[in-house]
């Protein structure tokens, strides 16, 4: 058997060898280039095959440093998406309060209006009241106005005073009497007692040294004429001197100095729900 089998070995080789020997230039020429074709493909199969693995390598450290930078973004976005929600709960609080507040302030400032537009019609009330009480001394220098929801009632010295004198003469009392009755009826009106002078000086006044003095002697004899002889409460009142310095016109002329010599009695509503208001 095993030479049967050793002699079919010798047959093939034999067979083989002869095939070999008998191949024609052209074709041992085609079977060298190709073998050389297969080995440049194989040599460049090998140099493609290093060239992917690089960049397969590459890949993966590419793949896990986004992937870091992905773990750090979300962090950085649960982080922030928790301090958003935390601030839009506080914000959500603070707009709250901010609103309550808001209508507080609003319906105060309407309760502040309120008062403001009762006094202004309180103070308007008083002014028509005292024009027609005082209408007959009109021609006489008095005048009744309203100022920044004040009644200014504005009596010239000529009416009150003889010249260079604080002592109020008949006519004036009639006048402070008529403006008493109307003030007795009104004791929510607080009034002020301001004395006004031109700017000439004094001379010969006895004890009046100056225009200071003028303006606060002729200020008090107002005022302790409507509390003792009319029976104003004292309380109510208050004398001020003013001397020159709040002129109405110039004193450069002798009816501009006449203007500017004068008793204004400012008479204005107690105002003590609107300061409690302000307080709060």
């Amino acid at each position: 058997m095993n030479r049967i089998l050793l002699f079919l070995a010798i047959a093939l080789f034999g067979s083989a060898f002869t095939s070999c020997v008998v191949l024609s230039p052209k074709k041992y020429k085609a079977l060298l280039s190709r073998q050389d074709s297969l080995n440049n493909g194989w040599s460049e199969s090998q140099l493609s095959g290093s060239k992917l693995e690089k960049e397969a390598a590459q890949l993966k450290r590419d793949t896990a440093d986004l992937y870091g930078r992905l773990n750090e973004l979300q962090g950085k976005y649960d982080n922030t998406d928790a301090n958003y929600k935390k601030l839009k709960s506080n914000s959500s609080t603070a707009i709250s309060k901010l609103s309550d507040d808001l209508k507080k302030r609003e319906q105060r400032l309407k309760e502040v209006e309120d008062v403001l537009r009762k006094r202004d019609e309180a103070s308007n009330k008083l002014k028509e009241k005292l024009q027609e009480a005082l209408l007959g001394f009109t021609k006489s220098g008095l005048t009744v106005e309203m100022k920044n929801g004040k009644v200014y009632v504005s009596l010239t010295d000529k009416l009150l005073f003889p010249s260079g004198s604080i002592v109020i003469d008949d006519k004036g009392k009639q006048a402070l009497s008529q403006l008493a009755k109307v003030l007795k009826e009104q004791p929510e009106i607080i009034i002020a007692v301001e004395g006004h002078t031109d700017s000439q000086k004094i001379n010969n006044l006895g004890q009046i040294k100056d225009n200071w003095d003028l303006s606060v002697l002729r200020s008090t004899s107002v005022v302790r004429f409507l509390t003792e002889t009319e029976k104003v409460p004292g309380i109510r009142l208050t004398a001020t001197g003013k001397g020159e310095f709040q002129p109405l016109e110039a004193n450069t002329t002798p009816e501009g100095r006449s203007k500017n010599r004068r008793i204004e009695i400012v008479l204005s509503p107690k105002l003590d729900e609107l300061y409690n208001l302000i307080k709060q």
